[in-house]
């Protein structure tokens, strides 16, 4: 005994020559490996921290690393709790007990074909003592082992340095030691169990069984980890002698006890074999991350009653027995390799069970992994449901926050580590602190961005911050763009889209429309009524919701509306009468010269090249007549733009009228319309009986029906009336020219117009599109009576219309 202590320590001392500062030796040294261990604690090229490490561990060697065997008594009991032995203990244990432990059961596979009865044995090991602990330090060190020595035959063969990446030893000392400390015994015998047996002619089942017995009291995932670190052990020593054993006289000759350098002249020839293995071990290890992702998935919002786990967890003794089955099969084929050398070939049936286990394996993967993917999709639900949750209590009109901070991280990006908006100013990355405590419009809208939307909304931004000391202009605007989720990662095409329209706004955007999580996208459809046209909800600085669309205040009063609440809405509405300049204001210089002049204005549409002739011929005639300043202005329809564009140019040829020929001017201007009956449907003042809201309401089912006209007295607007009445009251100029000597023209026009629309008492309709909220009934702004509702179906052959408009 004392001679065999004092090799021990002699090889121990052993200096060692040349450098051995690499990561497969660190990770194999906190592995407890006796030889790796060796190498870094003499070596002055290794890291500071396996020095340190290694000096701490030095004590806690048992002689099972010396090739020591463990009580067999003590192994084959199920359950048994696995204590340390005295080193006195086990180094008395003999030969002939070690021996013991290779049983020749030739037909016990035979006996065990049928997979249920095998199962029933393995779950028979299978007594959990409570204890756990987290596997996963553990296993991304196994992993790094392994990979790093499944990639070194293609380094060996190709003569090329593979790109290694150091673990960080903080990571390292803090995660993995005392865990080590713990486990290092059982996985000296898991290790000693794989090497030893494999020499032998036990078959596979039984060592597997052997290994269960010995990991009894752990959980699934930990007999995979503990497994397949005593595997790492051994594979990767195999691999580390091969990477130092050329400048390392101790490596050498141990390299030369396992025939190394043989193998290694005829590493090409034994590629195949190398290969057919590392195959096995990357199922091996992809079967255990898998199982080891189940143990981490969140307990509150999964339990094991879940369905997709439970199922899940009826694979797991399968998938288990059958990954320290493969363990077992590739411990045999390296040590076959060691003992035998080069010219061991494997066998047909040798070939055939590591391709059969890397088959049942990937099977077994697949499985797993599509209940795992299961699972994620079910914890995003409930993750998805409490977010949601949470929203709504953010956002609650009773809650009270200090500043805006926490709901625009929870809206936009709740982490700190990147920068989630863009700058349009400077086009740099910024953090959410820019937006802290300021008056915050967020601009919802999908990619379908319509151009005419966008450069209006920017020409009326860029107009507020001229004067940006002034009241209306303190506040940001954030874009937050709308996608599917559903395809990530997003198409180029749908990318360049993006990028594209956050290129041109001058505003701040967001980074990435994926920072959008589903449940906010949820909240703003289904709270915010966001649809696909574009919505600007209002944020206080405290992060109060104060208008839950304002885009309609945009238009129709841009930056004047500041700060866009829906107290500010009622004000402005409380302010405006029916006058020409509510309907034109910021559209056209020259209809507003007109009103300062106080001039006769017809303002008029409709996509009837023939009526709109006959119109514009009729009122020329009729001023001419009654010797009045006339000017008229073709304004189109909301629809059929390329329809309007050859109205315009008939009008233009014929020299009408005056006529919008920016199709922007004739967007905006059916836009601020339908944002005016948008805006008192919000409010809830849809049926209120003033008669801004009737004439606008009015206006809008003319422009629907498709020809119309307004004429005005500078602003003062005399008759809002609909082709049924305004042609037939021009071609009756001769009638009612005898009352303009007393009631001037305007009233003379007027009262007549009124004896037709009495009679005549147009039809009026409202189609409202489903991208848009509707309201539950309206009235009639001719009769006042509720106005049935239908569904239609509309097409109007016309891509170039304005998305979600009301025509």
């Amino acid at each position: 005994m004392e001679q065999q202590k004092a090799a021990t320590s002699g090889a121990l001392q052993a200096p060692l020559t040349g450098p051995t500062n690499n990561p497969t030796a660190a990770a194999q040294a906190l592995l407890h490996n006796p030889v790796a261990a060796q190498a870094l604690a003499n070596n002055p090229g290794a890291s500071a921290a396996a020095q340190a490490l290694l000096g701490n561990r030095a004590a806690t060697y048992h002689p099972l690393l010396n090739n020591t065997r463990v009580d067999q008594q003590h192994m084959g009991v199920p359950g048994a709790s696995i204590s340390k032995p005295s080193t006195g203990e086990a180094l008395m244990k003999s030969h002939s007990d070690s021996h013991a432990l290779i049983r020749s059961d030739c037909g016990s596979m035979l006996s065990m074909s049928d997979d249920n009865v095998m199962m029933k044995q393995i779950l028979a090991t299978h007594a959990p003592d409570g204890r756990e602990f987290d596997v996963r330090p553990l296993l991304d060190l196994v992993e790094d082992i392994l990979n790093r020595a499944t990639q070194h035959v293609d380094f060996l063969v190709k003569g090329t340095t593979q790109a290694q990446i150091e673990m960080e030893e903080k990571a390292l000392q803090a995660n993995h030691i005392a865990m080590l400390e713990a486990l290092t015994y059982t996985i000296d015998r898991i290790a000693s169990e794989l090497s030893y047996k494999a020499l032998g002619v036990s078959d596979a089942h039984a060592t597997t069984t052997a290994i269960f017995n010995l990991l009894s009291s752990y959980t699934w995932d930990a007999k995979l980890v503990l497994s397949l670190s005593a595997f790492a052990l051994n594979y990767g020593e195999f691999w580390l002698l091969a990477q130092i054993y050329s400048t390392n006289q101790l490596a050498k000759s141990m390299a030369i006890l396992r025939q190394l350098p043989s193998l290694l002249e005829h590493t090409a020839s034994l590629k195949p074999r190398f290969d057919a293995l590392n195959n096995l071990i990357r199922a091996m290890i992809d079967v255990t991350k898998c199982v080891v992702q189940f143990t981490q998935l969140p307990s509150t919002y999964i339990s094991q009653d879940v369905p997709v786990l439970a199922t899940a967890m009826n694979l797991f003794p399968t998938a288990v027995y059958w990954t320290i089955r493969s363990m077992v099969a590739c411990a045999t084929q390296i040590s076959n390799l060691s003992s035998m050398g080069h010219e061991f070939g494997i066998s047909t049936t040798e070939s055939w069970e590591l391709s059969t286990l890397a088959h049942k394996l990937r099977n077994i993967y697949e499985l797993l992994q599509q209940q795992l993917n299961l699972c994620y999709q079910y914890i995003e639900e409930k993750t998805d449901v409490a977010f949601y949750q949470l929203l709504l209590t953010l956002f609650d009109p009773n809650a009270l926050h200090i500043d805006n901070m926490k709901v625009l991280k929870a809206l936009i990006y709740d982490k700190d580590d990147k920068l989630p908006l863009l700058d349009g100013a400077t086009k740099r990355r910024v953090s959410l602190d820019v937006l802290r405590r300021k008056n915050v419009l967020l601009l919802i809208s999908s990619l379908e961005f319509a151009n005419d939307e966008l450069a209006i909304l920017e020409q009326i931004y860029n107009e507020s911050r001229i004067h940006a000391t002034r009241l209306e202009s303190q506040y940001e605007v954030v874009w937050i763009p709308i996608v599917d989720h559903s395809i990530i990662p997003m198409p180029e095409e749908m990318q360049t889209k993006f990028e594209n329209l956050q290129s041109t706004m001058p505003w701040y955007s967001v980074q990435d429309p994926l920072f959008i999580k589903k449940p906010v996208i949820r909240f703003i459809k289904e709270v915010w009524h966001f649809r696909t046209k574009p919505i600007l909800v209002v944020l206080d600085p405290q992060g109060k919701v104060v208008s839950p669309n304002a885009i309609h205040m945009m238009w129709i009063w841009g930056s004047t509306a500041f700060p866009f609440t829906s107290l500010r809405e009622e004000a402005l509405w409380r302010e405006e009468t029916w006058r020409l300049d509510l309907l034109v204001d910021g559209i056209d210089p020259t209809v507003l010269n007109w009103i300062k002049e106080e001039k006769y204005i017809f303002l008029y549409g409709g996509d009837d090249v023939e009526w709109v002739r006959r119109f514009a011929n009729s009122a020329r005639s009729v001023a001419s007549a009654s010797r009045i300043p006339l000017e008229m202005v073709y304004v189109g329809k909301s629809r059929k733009r390329e329809h309007v564009k050859k109205v315009v140019g008939i009008i233009n040829a014929e020299k009408l009228s005056y006529a919008w020929q920016d199709p922007t001017m004739v967007w905006f201007f059916w836009t601020r319309l339908e944002s005016m009956l948008f805006s008192k449907i919000q409010l809830g003042r849809a049926d209120d009986q003033d008669p801004v809201m009737q004439q606008i309401k009015k206006l809008l089912s003319y422009g629907r029906e498709g020809r119309w006209a307004v004429l005005s007295r500078g602003s003062n607007i005399v008759v809002n009336g609909h082709s049924t009445t305004v042609l037939p009251t021009l071609g009756g100029y001769d009638e009612w020219k005898v009352n303009i000597a007393e009631l001037g023209f305007d009233m003379a026009f007027k009262e007549y117009h009124d004896k037709l629309h009495d009679v005549a008492h147009p039809c009026c309709r409202f189609q409202f599109p489903t991208i848009i909220r509707t309201p539950e009934n309206m009235r009639c702004p001719e009769c006042h009576r509720v106005m049935e509702k239908y569904t239609s179906f509309i097409c109007c052959h016309d891509d170039q219309g304005i998305p979600g408009s009301l025509f």
